[in-house]
This record gives structure tokens, sequence and C-alpha cells, in this order.
């Protein structure tokens, strides 16, 4: 989450870590307890079931409401010790990137859903170093057509009949 001018506005981030892809979380109604689980909620049902298998996030109080947000989902949540960013790399880093389109001081809440789906769409398709310059698009792409993959072949072979059960 990166908040803005007097942390009175903030946009929710969610970052993949395997694939460092990256959606943006609209908080048009402020960041309070039950409007982050709500608008979690709403963005983490978009996903496929194998991108949500769990949440890690600080250990900020816009997270009062985890347990209702898990029951929602299925999708357990993780906090951070206290004082420990690096136990969230990938989100910390990504959080540092979304400063070059929201810098620190700004009032958060004048950007529209639209606008934030934009940037992200811009940094999944940024390359990056350590997913050897693919970018997180290209890489959840290609984690999609794996998974495909293993499910055809998968149905396949569980409907062909076994040896002597003609």
């Amino acid at each position: 989450m990166i908040l803005g001018r007097k942390k009175h506005s903030a946009i929710a981030t969610l970052v993949d870590r395997s694939t460092r892809y990256l959606m943006l979380v609209h908080l048009p109604d402020g960041y309070n307890s039950a409007a982050v689980r709500d608008a979690l909620i709403a963005a983490v049902n978009t996903l496929p079931p194998d991108l949500k298998r769990s949440l890690t996030w600080d250990q900020g109080t816009e997270m009062a409401a985890h347990r209702g947000f898990s029951m929602a989902t299925n999708v357990p949540v993780y906090f951070c010790d206290p004082g420990s960013p690096w136990q969230r790399g990938s989100n910390e880093n990504t959080n540092g990137l979304l400063r070059q389109y929201f810098p620190k001081g700004t009032d958060l809440s004048v950007h529209t859903r639209e606008h934030l789906n934009a940037v992200a769409a811009e940094l999944n398709s940024r390359p990056r170093k350590t997913l050897g310059w693919e970018t997180p698009a290209e890489r959840l792409s290609t984690l999609f057509k794996a998974q495909q993959s293993r499910s055809s072949a998968f149905r396949r072979h569980t409907a062909e009949p076994r040896q002597g059960e003609r």
C-alpha cells in the first residue's frame, strides 16, 4: 500500500511474487479496514485460483478485517514482523517504482480506477532484470500456458482407458 499526502489517501498494491505482476486497488472511500477488505476481496476474486495462494501484509491497521477477507476469498493473510520490510521485498520494490507515477506527498484520491489500471499495465509491460528481462505480463502468460498444458495433460491421462480396462 502506498499512502498519499498527510496519509489521507492510499492505493493498495498486490504483487505476485513469482511473476512480479501488479494489481493496483482503487480505494476511493479511504483505507479503513472495511474499505480495504472490500476492495481487496473484489480484486482478489478476479484472479485465477493458482494466483490466490496467500497475501502478506505489513502491520498496518488497514488489515484489521483480515479474517473477513480470508473467509470471502479462501486466501490466508500473513503479517510481516514489525520493521521487517524485506519480508515483502517484491511489494516494497514495486511500491518504490510506483512513486515514479505517484510521488510522495500527493493526493492519491484524485486518480481514477482507469488511471490505476493504465499505470499497472505500463509496469506489467516493463522488463525486469530479476525476470531475465521478461516483463511481468510475459511471465504471467508463461505461467498460465504451463498450467493449461499440465491441466490438459491431466485430463487426457484420466480420460484414456488404462491398459486392460477396455
